[in-house]
């Protein structure tokens, strides 16, 4: 029923969305609506797999009993959701949360109100409130709602205020799922295909304006290729949207103007700590609109390099060495995301091995997203718990773990108080053979 209302809903989530955040209806239909059909169709495939649960071994001890693992569902779930992909992510974790069995209130963004809106009236055909509810509203309203008791709590947004969330939950010990952001990097080789990451890297970058989670965030090219990088990404910008970015129909616009701000503070602070203007640089602040833009000789103090972006700003920085790049990397938080290109085998397990993302591709970008059996989720910093699938299904779900023993008799028999010459004898066995 979820994917036939949004099948029904289509051509009108386009136009919500359009309206929210300008976006093509291609890259709603590929980036939001598709993500939904597929869990949807993903989950309605392998539900009854998932459901029946798994026999585990049995261990020796435990002969003549059996051990399996059951899931149920946690109960009631709250998800917290985005702006940035203000279809998707709701009725995505949705899927999750219907598949393990929980009921749900959906809190959507207030920044794209016609979004939400649609999302309301779309559950509201499918769902009663009593299974799935969407309660729109400011963030006071999201606070009232983190005071009540949730059995489990789904939110995607900034590490700020997954701390705000983690709190609240606390106050309930109620079990959360969090996928936050970070500074995601992208770490460019001397044997990289550099016309190929160029091409790749202007998709994954600028995809919606930038306004993506796991959007490349900086780039660490080997010094050698770094001209030619700038070079290709200008070809390839030029080819993609033209020679007046601002009049093509394949960028969308930045979801406010606060955000608008934020981003060209970023953009300011960088320029006058000596950042060079590569390409791009043009924004119009009553359209919410940001060129895709380059920068290079960046500082690393500067705050383009301490806060996540968000928008459509790349920072090109060049290393001379692997462990330079490497200083870079590790001295920040462990990205959500993180992106190889390298046409080394030897060098992608180096980059691999020392360093850590809850995500990353080799000589791609954003596409592990789309991977459903794949778990997708942040690590410290960036997130905990994962989601999409199976992964998602689990995070909704209690793993029940269940023993069955013979009907008269236990396998605990010899270590039954009294403790005598038996138990001692059993327990010295255990310790020593089993």
């Amino acid at each position: 029923k979820l994917m036939d209302v949004t099948m029904e809903y289509r051509t009108r989530i386009q136009d919500a969305v359009y309206a929210d955040l300008r976006k093509p209806p291609v890259e709603t239909d590929y980036a939001e609506i598709y993500q939904v059909i597929a869990e949807c169709r993903y989950a309605i495939s392998n539900l009854d797999d998932w459901m029946a649960g798994h026999e585990v071994d049995t261990p020796m001890l435990f002969i003549g009993s059996t051990s399996k693992i059951v899931y149920e569902p946690k109960g009631s779930a709250l998800l917290l959701t985005p702006w940035n992909y203000p279809f998707s992510m709701p009725v995505q974790h949705l899927v999750a949360a219907l598949a393990a069995g929980c009921t749900a209130i959906i809190k959507p963004s207030e920044f794209t109100p016609h979004t939400s809106a649609i999302v309301k009236e779309m559950l509201g055909k499918v769902f009663p409130e009593n299974e799935v509810a969407v309660i729109e509203g400011d963030y006071t309203v999201a606070n009232e709602l983190l005071k009540l008791k949730f059995d489990h709590i789904h939110f995607t947004g900034s590490p700020a205020v997954g701390k705000v969330v983690m709190r609240a939950a606390a106050e309930h010990l109620t079990s959360i799922t969090l996928e936050l952001g970070g500074k995601s990097p992208v770490i460019i080789d001397e044997t990289a295909n550099i016309g190929a990451a160029a091409k790749k890297i202007t998709w994954g970058k600028f995809l919606n304006c930038g306004q993506t989670c796991i959007a490349p965030d900086y780039i660490l090219v080997q010094e050698s290729r770094k001209n030619e990088f700038i070079a290709k990404l200008d070809a390839n910008l030029k080819k993609v949207f033209g020679s007046d970015t601002e009049k093509s129909a394949d960028i969308g616009r930045i979801v406010n103007n606060k955000h608008f701000n934020r981003i060209k503070n970023l953009f300011d602070d960088a320029v006058k700590r000596g950042a060079k203007v590569e390409l791009g640089g043009k924004m119009d602040e009553n359209d919410n609109f940001i060129e895709p833009t380059v920068l290079s000789n960046v500082a690393l103090d500067s705050k383009i390099m301490s806060e996540e972006i968000f928008g459509p700003l790349l920072p090109v920085i060049s290393y001379k060495t692997p462990a330079d790049a490497l200083n870079i990397i590790n001295d920040k938080e462990k990205p959500l995301a993180l992106y190889i290109f390298s046409g080394s085998s030897k060098n992608q397990e180096f980059w691999m091995n020392n360093t850590s993302a809850g995500g990353t591709c080799i000589n791609d970008n954003l596409a592990h997203i789309s991977q459903p059996n794949l778990p997708f989720g942040g690590v410290n910093n960036s997130g905990m718990g994962k989601s999409t699938g199976f992964y998602g299904f689990k995070e909704f779900s209690n793993e029940r773990a269940v023993l069955k023993a013979l009907h008269s008799g236990s396998v605990t028999t010899p270590l039954w108080q009294p403790y005598g010459k038996l138990a001692k004898a059993v327990t010295n066995l255990m310790i020593k053979y089993l």
